[in-house]
């Protein structure tokens, strides 16, 4: 099977190509000529430099092919310039589409994000159904995924036989930016994290997001939303795990919300004077104050998610920081 893949040089698209090349298809990632394909070495995929921004690039490379994963996305709290954040995710999204659309492509899977779903207000995991308006989420990041995410529900109730992902925070080797997830993880081993705001995550392999993707592609119902996510963990809870892999001290002092948002107003602030991106991005402050809890029942249930244990996740996420020289520290993994 040939397979069209947007997104595979990142910390997700990777794991996905590397599923996709395991399972047998000849896969085609689209690159940018600046591309790291660091993560895609010793994977027998064909490479075209193209651009999601550039709809005639796209569809000469996504041509004749049986399935599209647009995985591609601009993962940033932080951006100068907001609009390259909505050039990418929306206008991006909409060019795949149509391109998928135009050459009658016969799976599609679009890669979105929990970020841009309702948290109900009782404290409760969200789902898939959990109402939410565009006003409700904090940041250009999620206003983007969510503008693009009604883009790939337009192109559904077009015809497109499209189905929607929406992985929560994968975890796991290969994180190459960077995610802000990682970000955290690295500042815990350097030992830059002398306290925690009361907030939460729902943590997953990456590797079952990549798992996810496949398994979306042959039983996801079209115009269908499936979270990809495993196990809902406060910070604290988070920290204390990898002070037990790490074999350092987890924080115990909780920072209350207004100070995280006023150190990261002040940090971003001064990004911006300094044209440097923020230690402390002003939207993650923000997010902070909701735990992003979700439920994943609907992807089990349907899909067959897998659900591997987020501890392992967590360990080789670490390994691979140390591995790759991401992380000044001294920190011996326990078995």
């Amino acid at each position: 099977m040939r397979v069209f893949l947007t997104g595979g040089t990142g910390f997700v698209g990777a794991h996905v190509a590397r599923r996709l090349v395991e399972r047998g298809d000849d896969v085609i990632v689209l690159i940018r000529a600046s591309s790291n394909i660091s993560l895609l070495q010793g994977l027998s995929v064909e490479t075209i430099v193209g651009d999601i921004q550039d709809f005639d690039s796209l569809l000469g490379a996504m041509k004749g092919s049986d399935e599209v994963y647009h995985v591609a996305a601009d993962y940033r709290l932080w951006a100068r310039d907001p609009r390259e954040i909505y050039h990418s995710n929306v206008n991006g999204t909409r060019n795949v589409l149509e391109a998928a659309m135009r050459l009658d492509i016969p799976k599609v899977v679009y890669t979105s994000t929990v970020g841009c779903l309702g948290i109900p207000k009782d404290g409760s995991p969200g789902d898939e159904n959990t109402p939410v308006t565009r006003d409700e989420l904090v940041g250009h990041y999620k206003k983007s995924k969510y503008d693009a995410e009604q883009v790939a529900l337009s192109y559904a109730a077009k015809g497109l036989n499209i189905v929607i992902v929406n992985p929560s925070t994968p975890i796991g080797p290969g994180d190459i930016k960077p995610t802000p997830t990682g970000k955290t993880i690295l500042d815990f081993m350097r030992g830059k994290m002398p306290g925690f705001v009361d907030t939460g995550l729902n943590l997953i392999d990456v590797e079952d997001v990549a798992v996810g993707h496949l398994l979306a592609a042959r039983y996801g119902r079209i115009g269908e939303k499936y979270i990809l996510g495993n196990r809902n963990m406060t910070l604290q809870e988070i920290l204390q795990v990898l002070a037990k892999i790490t074999d350092r001290k987890a924080p115990t002092l909780c920072i209350p919300y207004w100070v995280a948002i006023l150190a990261a107003a002040v940090d971003t602030g001064i990004s911006r004077v300094l044209n440097r991106e923020p230690g402390i991005p002003l939207e993650g402050a923000l997010m902070s104050r909701k735990k992003m809890f979700f439920s994943a029942d609907k992807a089990v249930r349907e899909l067959g998610l897998p659900q591997s244990p987020v501890e392992d996740a967590l360990r080789r996420a670490v390994e691979w920081f140390e591995e790759n020289n991401y992380a000044s520290c001294n920190s011996t993994l326990r078995p």
